[in-house]
């Protein structure tokens, strides 16, 4: 496959890069198809030991993409109708969410600016979440709903009851986020610990992570994260021929991310971004 927008680096740490610094990362369907590919060309290559997922340009992800001249075009086709809009949905936010969860190499997210929505989806299925001081995150209700998981039931209604941001170092609190840099460290810091991690056996690697994964989905993590997404298809079921058509143009931005960011006290510039 041609990347055209995310850049693929092969190695013993290989880097996953979102490359669509114009839209601030916003994850086309694109864009989402060619990490997939990346992550399992990576999965299947024995020289590969860590992978670091990234976003160039000012921030991490913007979230999904719901309003650029390609996704617009691309929704003409691809979303035709309800049950469309939900098989591609589940396809490209469960299912591959799903198989990034389970590669059998430790993978980072290394997150700096916003993670948006969309954005707090990728990162989630990453085993490790590195992020700068500047970071900022918003989780919702997604199609790939583990917020539960990721901050504990308490702490994620009162986050997605208030719709707000959460800095970097709240993340490290509820525990999504493992370690927060200085903006300028992060990438240095996030590899070196790569490279101390790639010196471990790659057999010790799999089986910490299998056995990590396998104690949540005892618990039930992945049939919780089916379930949600049945849950939330519902509400496209339920969408009226006007919100159908809406979702198919798209619009600049969600009216909850203009909430979170007056919550957050975000500047005017952002607030128009």
């Amino acid at each position: 496959m041609e990347y055209t927008q995310i850049i693929y680096q092969p190695g013993p740490i290989a880097r996953v890069i979102m490359n669509r610094p114009r839209y601030h990362n916003a994850q086309s369907s694109t864009m989402l198809e060619e990490m997939d590919h990346a992550f399992m060309q990576a999965a299947a290559d024995d020289e590969v030991r860590v992978i670091i997922m990234s976003g160039n340009g000012k921030h991490f992800s913007a979230g999904h993409d719901i309003g650029t001249p390609e996704m617009i075009a691309e929704r003409e086709t691809r979303l035709r109708n309800r049950q469309a809009a939900i098989k591609y949905q589940k396809e490209h936010y469960v299912d591959m969410s799903l198989r990034w969860r389970g590669i059998p190499k430790p993978t980072i997210a290394m997150v700096h600016g916003y993670c948006i929505f969309g954005g707090w989806l990728i990162a989630s299925t990453m085993d490790l979440v590195f992020a700068s001081e500047d970071a900022m995150f918003l989780p919702s209700n997604l199609q790939f709903f583990t917020v539960p998981w990721e901050l504990g039931v308490k702490k994620a209604k009162e986050v997605l009851f208030e719709s707000r941001f959460l800095t970097a170092k709240e993340a490290q609190e509820y525990g999504f986020v493992n370690r927060v840099f200085p903006r300028e460290k992060l990438e240095e810091e996030t590899l070196a610990y790569a490279r101390r991690v790639a010196d471990t056996d790659p057999l010790r690697l799999a089986t910490s992570k299998f056995l990590c994964n396998q104690a949540q989905d005892l618990m039930g993590y992945t049939n919780a994260a089916i379930s949600g997404f049945q849950t939330y298809s519902i509400g496209i079921l339920d969408s009226t021929p006007e919100q159908i058509e809406a979702m198919k143009h798209g619009k600049r931005r969600l009216d909850a991310v203009d909430l979170a960011l007056k919550h957050s006290g975000a500047p005017e510039a952002d607030r128009g971004r």
